[in-house]
């Protein structure tokens, strides 16, 4: 059965605090595993998620700064240790293959998978599968950064008043689905478009062109929203964003499921450093990216968490 939907392993930016680990994020689409931006301590919230080195097809870092791409050294060791059977890709900014490098080969193990290494130089297509495209672009970062974008291609939904109408059923459904017609009848016919579903993921950048290419469409946007609006200056300033920010690109670009992560620490005082008190800055995320127009269903994420891909309309 298929199973879309996103892993949450870590939500914390810059530096993990008592209750948020550093980055780290694992998309399920049906039967491939796409790891995120694997932070410091990646390795660990994989084991508690339930999520082992054998479910990983794709590794896509946005940039290399370390609470993005620190869990690289163990995750790519352990994918060796489990000697995992099938060909796994990495994507990162080329500008930083020398990190890449260091990260990949910072310690002695013994090499037993070969990861394919495809680095990001521009913006466009950067694999494409039965399932799905995956695309890059640009964002705006003091280091070179680039979003990812996952489109899946458009299919056909099988109308049963049409096939009635016409007398198919059974085996000939599979035949005109395959063939395209069948005793002069269409697939167009009996069936309608089917919009493929969108999931983009967006971390460390300022607004841009490409934060709203990205997201334009989406069923689920995975995006950044390191700071409160009250600290616009500050986000621009180190190249992110805002609360309200990152709800006004999901709502300028028909977001379905918005997923507001990447949490400063600067907020986890307030009241004192209890777990509660993490929820209440999570309730003033949730507040201000309400308060900025967006309506479609909203997740403040928080680690270990499991959020589904919304089903098709």
């Amino acid at each position: 059965m298929s199973v879309r939907e996103l892993v949450v392993l870590g939500t914390a930016s810059q530096v993990p605090t008592r209750h948020r680990n550093h980055n780290g994020y694992l998309l399920r689409w049906d039967g491939e595993g796409i790891l995120f931006d694997p932070g410091e301590g990646t390795q660990r919230q994989m084991l508690r998620a339930g999520v082992a080195a054998h479910d990983l097809n794709r590794i896509c870092v946005t940039h290399f700064h370390g609470d993005h791409s620190l869990g690289l050294a163990g995750v790519i060791q352990r994918i060796n240790l489990d000697k995992v059977p099938h060909e796994i890709t990495a994507h990162y900014p080329r500008s930083g293959q020398r990190f890449f490098d260091r990260l990949r080969y910072a310690t002695a193990y013994r090499e037993t998978v070969g990861i394919t290494e495809a680095p990001v130089a521009a913006d466009g297509p950067l694999a494409r599968t039965d399932g799905y495209t995956l695309e890059a672009r640009k964002l705006s970062h003091p280091v070179e950064s680039y979003g990812y974008r996952i489109v899946e291609p458009d299919g056909r939904r099988m109308l049963p008043e049409r096939l009635a109408a016409h007398g198919i059923k059974g085996p000939d459904v599979g035949r005109i689905q395959r063939e395209g017609v069948l005793g002069g009848v269409s697939l167009e016919d009996v069936s309608e478009k089917r919009r493929g579903q969108r999931f983009a993921f967006v971390m460390d950048t300022r607004l841009c062109e490409g934060v709203y290419a990205l997201a334009e469409g989406c069923d689920m946007l995975v995006i950044e929203s390191t700071f409160l609006d009250e600290d616009e200056e500050l986000a621009v300033e180190h190249g992110h964003l805002t609360a309200g920010q990152a709800a006004r690109v999901a709502r300028d670009g028909g977001v379905r499921h918005l997923v507001l992560t990447h949490f400063s620490q600067r907020y986890t005082g307030r009241g004192g450093t209890s777990r509660s008190s993490e929820a209440e800055s999570g309730g003033e995320f949730e507040r201000q990216a309400r308060a900025a127009g967006y309506e479609g269903e909203l997740t403040v994420a928080h680690d270990l968490l499991r959020v589904p891909v919304p089903k098709r309309r």
